[in-house]
Parts: structure tokens; sequence; C-alpha cells
């Protein structure tokens, strides 16, 4: 039971801080709750989808199938969350100002909740089919199956007790301040998961490692401990990078930053000096 509940928590945690940095992001947004359980309940039949087809999926491109399926899926999320980003840089103030003045942040639909309801969807579906393959291989091992039902409920209350309690300090942030915190989790949030994804195409064979182990933290901080998942999920932490890794994860902040602070970087207002040959002509009478 104690196995299957810390592999459980492991991913429902993963899953459950994505969750709750989009869920915080958007608190106010129009709809914003039927985006998300969208999101989750197309990502939960997802990953029954891939664990029904996993060993078909592994078989597929000379055994590597399944590395280049996940470096897919996290590649996906990185641009749906980078898109996010580049978009609230340009539009931040102006739901700022609207959910002061109304309350309820955009009333005119124009976030596009398409692309979190994606990256939610994508997140249930990859740490869900892991759950099941993991499940399922234990089982398989000869592990009761009240042991593993007991240790996965154990598992999911633990991983969303954990989110649930992260999205409530994230609504503790002065409004004023919100997005902009919001926005840089987010930004160091799709640097980790292209860092993962560049791990997969490495077991795969696709890129090259570049070097194989950078340095080693574990004596620091261990990727198995509960502070190094949260340091994993959050910032793409690993305690024995390689140097593809580093250099997706370098690589992927600086472009999202740039673009940030270029494409999504809203035009500024020129200040227009009224001159004295603007000024209205008094009347003749």
């Amino acid at each position: 039971m104690f196995g299957s509940s810390i592999i459980v928590f492991r991913e429902v945690l993963e899953a459950a801080l994505i969750i709750t940095i989009i869920l915080a992001v958007t608190r106010g947004v129009l709809n914003r709750g039927l985006w998300v359980i969208t999101g989750v309940i197309t990502g939960i039949a997802g990953a029954i989808l891939v664990a029904t087809f996993a060993e078909g999926i592994s078989n597929m491109m000379e055994g590597v199938g399944q590395e280049i399926f996940n470096a897919g899926v996290l590649l996906t999320a990185v641009l749906m969350l980078a898109w996010h980003n580049i978009w609230m840089a340009a539009h931040g103030k102006q739901l700022v100002q609207q959910m002061k003045a109304v309350g309820q942040g955009v009333s005119n639909g124009d976030l596009p909740m398409v692309t979190l309801a994606i990256a939610i969807a994508l997140a249930v579906l990859r740490e869900g089919a892991e759950v099941v393959l993991f499940l399922n291989g234990m089982a398989m091992s000869g592990e009761p199956a009240a042991n593993l039902v007991s240790g996965g409920v154990l598992g999911i209350a633990g991983g969303t007790a954990v989110g649930v309690a992260m999205y409530f300090g994230l609504l503790r942030i002065p409004l004023r301040h919100f997005f902009q915190v919001t926005g840089w989790m987010i930004l160091l949030l799709a640097a980790g998961l292209a860092a993962s994804a560049a791990g997969f195409l490495e077991q795969a064979g696709l890129l090259p490692a570049l070097k194989p182990v950078l340095w080693d933290s574990n004596w620091l901080l261990s990727e198995q401990s509960l502070a190094g998942q949260l340091a994993h999920t959050l910032i793409g932490y690993q305690a024995r990078p390689s140097g593809i890794a580093l250099a997706a994860w370098l690589l992927t902040f600086s472009t999202i930053l740039l673009l940030m602070k270029t494409v999504g970087k809203p035009p500024q207002q020129k200040n227009r000096q009224v001159s004295v040959t603007d000024a209205p002509l008094p009347e003749i009478n």
C-alpha cells in the first residue's frame, strides 16, 4: 500500500500543481470552471486511452515510441503555457483593471482559456497514464488489489491537498503583484517541462546528451523527496541533469521571456503634447 500511495501521490502532485497555477492565474475569468473541468476530463480519458495502448505505443519507432510520445505531450504543454504568458504580458494590466472594476476578471472572453484547458488536459493525461501503468505493473507483480486501491486513494488525497493549499496561498498575493508572480511561475514551469522533454528525446536517441551528468546535487536536495518533487515540477529541478536538459531549460526560459518583453509588450501610449496651435481659437463676437 505504501508503495502505491507514494507513486500516486507523486504523479497527482505534479498534475495538481500545474492545475493549481492555472486556476490561480485565471481566477475571475468567465466560465473558467467549465474549461478546467473539460481539461481534466479530457486528460483522464486520454490517460486511460494511452494506458490501454501503452504496449503498442512503446513498440513504435523501434521501441522508443513511449519516449517520443511523452516528449510530444510535454512540448505541446510548453507551447500552450508560452502562448498564455505572451498573451498575458500584453493584457495583464487590462485584466487587473477589469478585476478591480467589476470583480470578475475578464467578462469579454478574450483570454485564450482553450490554451490552458489543453495544458491541463496534457498534464492529467501524462501523469494519469503513468499512474495507471505503475499500478498495473504492481498488480501484475502480485500486489493485492485492496492495497493498490487504498494506496491510490491516499496518494490522490495527499497530492490534491498540497495543490489546494498552494492555490489558497497564491490567492493571498496582492492583486497588483498577482500576474507578475504567476507569470514567472508559468515561465519556470514551461522551462522545466522543456527540460524533461529533452530528456525523453535523449533517451530515444534523437538528441545528444552533450554531457550525461553535469552535476549531482542529491546530497543537497534529493529528487525523490517531497521538496525535490515540488522543485522538479515547479522549476524543472533535476539532481543529475544532462547537458541537453540544461540547454533546453535555458533556451525555453530565455525565448519565452524575450517574447514576453517584445511580442507580448503592449503598445506604448504616446503622450500628445498640446501646442498653442492645437488650442481652440476664441470666438469673435
